[in-house]
């Protein structure tokens, strides 16, 4: 309260009074005089010299160890925290300070009238008695800036510029009118600790519990102190639901009052968000209001505007989330409101900018967590959002080397700060594994060394990590699988074309019985010749397209069409035929049974999340030829040495991964065995140990190519590790550091419109809206009206935003340089800054040389003009 109160010290200074020239009159006609010329000659930000002021103040009765990480607070209160040395100097800046005893008396007048009002005797009285962790200053700093915006929004509590309006009692009204208007309730209150005997995932998922299940709530109820559970456990194991359970576990037992479930993607957050509305209203109803989606597309959730549809969507909320000052350093004349019109609705404050982590439930793509260990500004509201909640990351294995060196940060931060996480994978290496315990054990304990995890091979298994003073504490727990083991067939059909045609011979013929087929393939091209081939002779039976160049209403209408076709149902009839040609989007949390699978090569570990859509369900009805699961691996060709692969896939993965995975479907095949055979889930540790080997060994044919794909991939992933680290939050030599000063070392190149290019490092692409032209004006791509130059209507919002889609990598500098928004687009909060891609009534345009189609089934292509 007193770091809340005492923020903007610096604004009692020429250098910020100056700046209303109405508002000037005041002090000086109290006799708080300076020379507007000089003090207008050099501009200083008031944080920084509220950050001077207090240093000063401070060191006269505190000690230098607690005054080392106070000042640091106010200095970056909006949003980026300098050094000492960044800091000005009162010599060298005497007129910005105030020049003379008056303003000395007013400045130490106005911090010990603030210090007593908030309850303390003197600047003494003050001093804590020990100094917070690094990551609980990230924190209270995030709670002082959360403060600061609610309390300058004026339009909403009246009275902060007007003099005659300031006082205790009319600042605690306004504070309680915030709490009541902004719903500050928080999640749980006073949750009690449910009984270890007591069937958590039974009560609120109507689920007896598997016995994996059982192990991860044992080991949240085991776990001495906060800190982090590592699940390992087969596809279809029931992971996530174990994670909430433990959640609400973890949160009772140590003062938790809310989780943030962090998904890979957008697509696995929408199913993921139902379900965690439906877990929270089994012990709250009350609590889906704080239940909030947090990716870029939620508008087109329905679930999510069912919740929220009294609340006002970011068209009601200011574009940068924040007041006026945090844009100009402090020089703004006013605040503007963060609601439209002077109306305020409840959690309206919630959907700005850098906020929607502060709400108590939520379920965000990890990009949103990963932002809170990023070197950006007001990364401090970002991470309070994180502090006192329940971290559950799901998929863990997907962060490749960049994304993870981010995902380490993050670790490092929420284990000092003592905040409970809960990770999911069913393919993890042991790399991989090692460092995510190291890193929140750095935090726990602040120590560097690895941890000792108990060496198992146990599959499920809950790894355990936490601290006990500087030592980091590990266990173990293994549990049986639900399901037994059972045999996957291996066969490999050799196939490097973009037409697929042997992909689509062995469609044809496995399923001339009936069944339904998932093939996984590694590009959108691929994709798309795979099923325009598939295509004729299908009629009568589904075949579905799903990839990432669909506009994001189609995308969601067939992902929604997938899931139905192929879901486990005891009663779906096996003679009818059913293909989902897919991408990597089905690769991992989405939920389909499917009778076979093709699929391209990939890593090991990629291969076995695309084996999890396989024979998910044994009560599902198979054809007899289907009977027995089977995966077909294709994408590579064998040659006299090494094996040759799709340009694509080498495009997106390691020529060394691909020759790895290549390795171990070549030892499976020339084992004997007939058929060849994976044992699913038991073979899943092994298979990735050996993928991931350093000991790995090549067939001697193929040793020259490895190495020189080991050489690259090695050196790839150290550049990479080098890249990402100019964007994380501590640099390592800072890492062990007391206090928040310099955090901000270098300039934070990333903008919020940057923030995915930031903790992302893959090509860079551009999202464009796709609207078709016609004689009287824009249409949206369903064919809803809009006005002739592009205008739209709340109402015919979303079906233009349907229209979304992403454009291919290789086309970023022609869309960046020739692609604009709509006349009748500015000034709007969601299309103000949006592309058009204008498409004709053959649904195609041009885009630097190339001509792009759109077609509701087969997504976006080039036509024509191809590179």
């Amino acid at each position: 309260m007193w770091l809340c109160a005492i923020h903007d010290l610096g604004k009692a200074t020429p250098a910020f009074q100056h700046c209303n020239e109405v508002e000037a009159l005041r002090p000086r006609e109290a006799g708080l005089t300076w020379n507007e010329t000089r003090v207008a000659a050099k501009f200083w930000r008031h944080d920084r010299l509220g950050a001077v002021l207090l240093r000063n103040e401070l060191k006269r009765v505190w000690s230098r160890r607690q005054l080392s990480w106070v000042w640091p607070l106010v200095a970056g209160h909006h949003g980026e925290f300098p050094t000492v040395g960044n800091l000005p100097t009162p010599s060298g800046f005497g007129e910005h300070f105030g020049v003379g005893d008056g303003w000395r008396d007013a400045q130490r007048g106005l911090l010990e009238m603030v210090t007593e009002s908030v309850g303390f005797a003197n600047l003494k009285d003050v001093e804590p008695v020990e100094r917070p962790t690094r990551a609980d200053q990230l924190a209270i700093a995030g709670f002082v800036v959360m403060a600061d915006w609610i309390a300058s929004n004026s339009t909403d509590f009246p009275g902060i510029d007007e003099i005659d309006y300031i006082s205790l009692e009319v600042s605690r009204e306004r504070a309680a009118q915030a709490w009541r208007r902004w719903r500050l309730r928080g999640g749980w209150a006073n949750l009690a600790v449910p009984s270890s005997t007591i069937d958590l995932i039974g009560k609120r998922f109507n689920n007896v519990a598997r016995e994996s299940q059982f192990t991860v709530v044992e080991a949240a109820h085991q776990i001495e102190s906060p800190g982090m559970l590592l699940v390992e456990a087969p596809m279809g194991e029931g992971k996530t639901k174990a994670a909430l359970a433990a959640s609400e576990v973890l949160a009772a037992r140590f003062g938790c009052d809310g989780v943030l479930l962090a998904m890979p993607t957008q697509a696995t957050c929408t199913p993921m968000f139902e379900e965690v509305v439906n877990w929270v209203s089994t012990f709250d109803p009350e609590l889906v209001d704080e239940v909030q989606l947090l990716h870029g597309k939620r508008q087109f959730n329905q679930l999510w505007k069912e919740i929220w549809h009294n609340r006002p969507s970011e068209n009601d909320v200011d574009d940068f989330g924040s007041i006026a000052e945090d844009e100009d350093f402090g020089c703004s004349a006013g605040s503007p409101s963060s609601v439209k019109d002077g109306e305020s609705r409840p959690e309206s404050w919630f959907h700005g900018h850098k906020r929607g982590l502060l709400t108590a439930f939520g379920v965000a793509t990890i990009d949103q967590l990963l932002f809170a260990a990023t070197r950006t500004k007001h990364v401090m509201l970002r991470f309070a959002g994180l502090a006192g909640k329940v971290v559950v990351i799901d998929e863990v294995h997907a962060a490749d080397i960049y994304m993870s060196q981010f995902l380490y940060e993050i670790l490092r931060w929420l284990g000092q700060a003592r905040v409970p996480v809960v990770l999911l994978s069913a393919t993890l290496p042991q790399h991989q594994r090692q460092a995510l315990c190291d890193a929140y054990a750095e935090g726990a304990t602040g120590r560097t060394d690895s941890v000792q995890l108990p060496e198992s091979f146990a599959y499920p298994r809950v790894s355990l990590v936490w601290g006990e003073g500087n030592e980091a504490r590990t266990d173990v727990k293994a549990a049986d699988p639900w399901r037994d083991d059972f045999q996957v067939a291996v066969e490999v059909v050799e196939d490097t074309s973009d037409d697929g045609g042997p992909v689509v011979d062995r469609v044809r013929s496995d399923l001339r019985g009936g069944g339904t087929a998932l093939v996984v393939v590694n590009s959108v091209k691929r994709a798309q010749r795979i099923y325009e081939t598939l295509r004729d002779g299908f009629e009568g039976d589904t075949l579905l397209l799903l990839h990432g160049r669909l506009d994001d209403a189609d995308r969601a209408e067939r992902t929604a069409q997938s899931l139905n076709a192929a879901q486990a149902d005891p009663d779906r009839d096996p003679t009818k035929r059913q293909v989902i040609v897919a991408t990597q989007v089905a690769e991992q949390s989405f939920n389909i049974d499917a009778d076979l699978l093709i699929t391209d090569v990939a890593p090991i570990d990629l291969i076995l999340q695309r084996i999890g859509r396989l024979h998910r369900h044994p009560s599902t009805p198979r054809p007899d030829r289907l009977r027995e699961p089977r995966v077909i691996i294709t994408g590579l060709a064998w040659t006299d040495t090494a094996p040759d692969f799709h340009s694509a896939s080498e495009a997106v993965y390691s020529s060394n991964l691909l020759l790895r995975s290549a390795a171990l479907i070549a030892e499976t095949i020339a084992g004997g065995a007939v058929p060849a055979s994976w044992r699913v889930p038991s073979c899943v540790p092994q298979l990735i140990s050996d993928g991931y080997s350093d000991a790995f060994v090549f067939p001697d044919s193929w040793c020259e190519a490895a190495e020189k794909a080991e050489i690259e991939w090695e050196a790839d992933q150290e550049r990479r590790a080098e890249t990402a680290a100019y964007f994380v939050l501590s640099e390592e030599a800072k890492r062990g550091a007391p206090c928040l000063d310099g955090l901000h070392h270098k300039p934070t190149h990333a903008s919020e419109g940057e923030l995915h290019a930031a903790v992302r490092d893959g090509p860079s692409s551009v999202e464009v809206v796709m609207v078709r032209r016609s004689p009287e004006g824009y249409t949206a791509m369903n064919g809803t009206r809009l006005g002739s130059n592009g205008e739209v209507s709340n109402e015919a919002l979303d079906d233009l935003l349907g229209g979304v889609v992403r454009l291919p990598a290789k086309f970023t500098d022609e869309a960046e340089a020739q692609l604009t928004t709509l006349p009748g687009w500015e000034g709007h909060t969601w299309l103000g800054w949006s592309k058009a891609l204008v498409l004709d009534q053959n649904g195609e345009a041009d885009l630097g040389g190339h001509r792009l189609r759109y077609d509701s089934e087969l997504g976006l292509q080039e036509v024509r003009g191809r590179s």
